[in-house]
């Protein structure tokens, strides 16, 4: 999975998104725990569906490791999800965690001569951008249709009633489009009877 990239623009420092690799130095083996809490900035995800709404606390448990060609940075991302069930339509909130592993490639690199600019992250100067690696995450993990619950029923198709509360005795009485005339014919001559009588 790839990260968001960067030609030589350079991310912002005071963004709780950014983190300074400076203390890692390029010693392979050395490492650095991250825990922090960050703001989406923009839903992540389709909103009405499924998706972190902008501003939602994303709370970031990495570990950053120096290797030969870059920083690899792998541990959980989790936020708050909010969307509608895609069966009954009822408001839906619920919670998403997700896997990171990522290599954010050294400038000049043999990873970084070797690679395609959307093929890796890359490190600007220093600095790694976490937002476009765990954006991308978030939103391939979430359910292209969501539930409220596993069995959830959905509605009905003819009133559109959710099964839940409409119960197991609800029914409509369809008549067969080949037999709606007749139907129709009979029904209005008992009607004429009901009222001779």
């Amino acid at each position: 999975m790839s990260g968001q990239r960067y030609s030589g623009a350079r991310p912002a420092v005071t963004s709780p998104w950014v983190v300074d690799t400076r203390e890692l130095g390029r010693r392979p083996g050395t490492s650095r725990a991250v825990r922090r809490h960050a703001p989406a900035t923009h839903p992540l995800g389709v909103e009405g569906v499924i998706a972190v709404p902008s501003g939602a606390q994303v709370d970031l448990d990495l570990l950053l490791e120096s290797v030969v060609e870059g920083v690899l940075v792998s541990g959980t991302a989790g936020a708050p999800t909010a969307g509608e069930c895609s069966r009954c339509l009822d408001p839906i909130e619920d919670r998403i965690d997700v896997e990171i592993t990522e290599l954010y490639a050294y400038p000049d690199s043999a990873t970084d001569a070797t690679t395609d600019e959307d093929e890796v992250a890359r490190l600007v100067g220093d600095l790694i951008d976490l937002e476009g690696v765990v954006r991308d995450a978030i939103v391939l993990a979430l359910p292209n249709a969501p539930l409220c619950r596993p069995d959830c029923a959905g509605l009905c198709a003819e009133c559109g009633g959710k099964w839940a509360d409409l119960g197991p005795d609800h029914r409509h009485e369809t008549i067969d489009p080949r037999w709606a005339a007749l139907t129709e014919r009979f029904g209005e001559d008992r009607s004429q009877q009901v009222e001779e009588n």
